[in-house]
């Protein structure tokens, strides 16, 4: 599927919704709740707020055939996991770590999109993705399973992995369907999965958070990913991850100015070499 030409507007949308998107590395440590009560939360507001979105656009709800529709519920188990093991990432580490180690999923985009689409292979990809892994070595203190930032960054890996899946299958639906519409049924399967912690934990804290879960669930889910959704039909999946890129960048501002995080020397050094990796994939998307 040839994707249609991007233009400059295109490209602003696509960074800004990276720019929403990253608020969820801070909005995920500030929230002083479980992981799971978070993205349960976050996918209900996110229900509410595109079905209004979507009714008073006027976009059509039904899919053309069962196979897009089950392709795109598919899409929403993938999107649970990757939240869950990317929060999970956060809480066990900072927001640093848990968002340069998801910071992987450019590469991995690279990687499994011509195994899944079945488009050509580059081998400089290869490269690129050794050097992800060494920075990724560099986020680690040590590989251990009981160290704490190891577990941190395993989690946020295995979640890049899922996300990587998650985009490449809404490549493929973003060019038939509203990117609103979409994200409306995949947070519908995210809900309906969490639906027992509802009896499983305390709830008694969720109104004294309720602040930065409607940021959450509004801002972050509702208008970011939508936003990323739709750049689909102009980018590739690849394209769109790696341009994506920038949002650990924002991320960690965003950690330092409101939750005073300084990341360490090794985390910097880790970030650069991931950062190199995926600045020269863009380098190499622009001049094609």
């Amino acid at each position: 599927m040839v994707e249609k030409k991007a233009d400059l507007k295109h490209i602003l949308q696509l960074n800004l919704a990276v720019i929403i998107i990253s608020t969820s590395g801070t909005l995920g440590r500030y929230i002083e709740l479980s992981p799971f009560l978070i993205i349960f939360l976050r996918s209900f507001i996110a229900i509410c707020a595109l079905v209004i979105f979507c009714k008073i656009r006027g976009f059509k709800l039904s899919f053309s055939n069962k196979k897009d529709l089950l392709k795109v519920l598919f899409a929403g188990v993938l999107m649970c996991i990757h939240w869950l093991t990317y929060f999970q990432s956060l809480k066990l580490s900072s927001v640093a770590i848990g968002m340069l180690s998801i910071y992987t999923y450019p590469v991995i985009t690279t990687f499994l999109e011509p195994l899944i689409r079945k488009t050509s292979f580059s081998k400089i990809h290869l490269i690129l993705g050794i050097l992800v892994l060494l920075g990724v070595y560099f986020l680690v203190p040590e590989f251990s399973l009981d160290n704490q930032q190891t577990i941190a960054v395993c989690f946020g890996v295995g979640s890049a992995f899922f996300y990587s899946i998650r985009n490449i299958l809404m490549k493929q639906e973003s060019a038939k369907y509203n990117g609103s519409v979409l994200m409306l049924y995949q947070m519908f399967v995210v809900s309906t999965l969490l639906i027992p912690v509802l009896f499983i934990f305390d709830l008694t804290t969720v109104p004294s958070q309720i602040a930065p879960v409607l940021a959450l669930g509004l801002l972050t889910t509702s208008v970011g990913h939508t936003l990323l959704v739709s750049s689909f039909k102009y980018f590739s999946a690849t394209t769109a991850s790696i341009i994506s890129s920038a949002q650990p960048i924002y991320g960690i501002l965003l950690g330092y100015f409101f939750l005073n995080e300084i990341p360490a020397t090794n985390t910097i050094i880790g970030g650069f070499l991931i950062a190199t990796a995926v600045f020269t994939e863009i380098f190499r998307s622009f001049k094609k």
